[in-house]
């Protein structure tokens, strides 16, 4: 049966019952009540392309293996869980195992054309969000990624695609769950529910469907510094912003203050799940901005070109361990925030911000 639940209270997340970092300050600024998190949306990935199944294959075996990924994956959760994560998020349609793409010739897809949950692909969810109970970690669970939204056959498709996988989760009594309709809802969809016009019915659908007088906490995100519409923060329970793009953290702070002056924000809370910006050794950085501004911030990694295996949690196929200086240098920082440690730590490695 599960034990963890996530609660939000106005602008804070609780944890069975307690605030996050209870008691925790960094520069003075309040860290208790936010959600640190990383971006590991291929936690259940896999390809049902024949034609495009052979890039993601390990190294060492020379073949792709969806359950050694899973598997991995939970291996690694421990310890991001030590250095202070306390939210990973995962999608059911992944995201692309090159950073970023136009063109998705892989089938990456817990949900059928119709609508329909996949069994294997539910079965690998299923393993993680048990492991992420156990730990007391939370799960912000994408239910589409634009380029693969295509696979399904039409918006009623959609909209059972999101009934199913909402009773799904209330059927196991999930309440370690934050719902994101979709990854970054006005980059090239093809499907109106799931476009900024749209989607706040998407949202308010899956808040109205209960089991036994529970329901989930639900929203959705927009891409990197676009500020979210008054139907999505009005239908919403929490506000997911992104800082692809945004090299100035001042920019980051100015985003933030500008979605609580949306029509139709309240104290809710305000978290970036994707920020593929790095510089933790600087003083100041995208990081650093979005929790002085009281927001929660997520590390998204990937693979650049000319980096090794090691690099990149959403690069197919992943090392989920914390085994590069970039992810390093991320995880000890949360853990000293989470921790209030004020002192200045040795310097990581330096580097760099990105640049597409």
């Amino acid at each position: 049966m599960a034990k963890t639940r996530i609660e939000i209270r106005g602008d804070r997340f609780f944890i069975n019952g307690e605030v996050t970092y209870k008691g925790v300050t960094w520069r003075g600024g309040r860290v208790e009540g936010l959600l640190l998190n990383t971006r590991m949306v291929q936690g259940i990935f896999d390809d049902l392309n024949p034609e495009t199944r052979g890039r993601w294959a390990y190294p060492d075996t020379g073949v792709w293996c969806p359950e050694r990924n899973t598997s991995e994956f939970i291996a690694a959760m421990p310890s991001w869980r030590a250095h202070g994560v306390r939210a990973v998020t995962v999608n059911l349609q992944g995201g692309s195992p090159y950073g970023y793409s136009k063109a998705q010739p892989w089938i990456n897809s817990a949900i059928d054309p119709d609508g329909g949950l996949r069994d294997d692909y539910m079965a690998r969810l299923a393993r993680i969000l048990d492991a992420a109970d156990g730990l007391g970690m939370v799960v912000i669970l994408g239910l589409f990624y634009f380029g693969q939204e295509k696979h399904l056959n039409d918006e009623a498709a959609i909209r059972r695609g999101v009934d199913n996988a909402v009773d799904w989760l209330l059927a196991r009594g999930d309440g370690n769950v934050l719902v994101e309709i979709n990854n970054e809802c006005d980059v090239r969809y093809r499907q109106p529910p799931l476009m900024p016009d749209g989607v706040h019915e998407l949202i308010e659908r899956a808040a109205a469907r209960t089991r036994d007088g529970a329901r989930l906490l639900v929203g959705t995100s927009y891409g990197g510094g676009t500020i979210p519409g008054p139907k999505v923060v009005a239908a919403s329970d929490f506000i997911l912003l992104h800082g692809n793009h945004i090299d100035d953290p001042d920019r980051i702070r100015d985003i933030v203050r500008r979605t609580r002056a949306v029509d139709g924000y309240r104290p809710m809370p305000i978290l970036f799940n994707e920020d593929d910006h790095f510089g933790f050794d600087r003083p100041d950085n995208n990081f650093l901005a979005a929790i002085g501004e009281y927001a929660s911030w997520g590390l998204f990694d990937y693979r650049l070109d000319g980096e090794g295996p090691e690099c990149g949690f959403q690069s197919v196929p992943v090392d989920w361990t914390i085994g590069s200086s970039r992810k390093r240098a991320f995880f000890d920082l949360a853990r000293r925030i989470a921790r209030g440690d004020q002192e200045p730590a040795p310097p990581p490695p330096a580097t760099r911000m990105n640049r597409r």
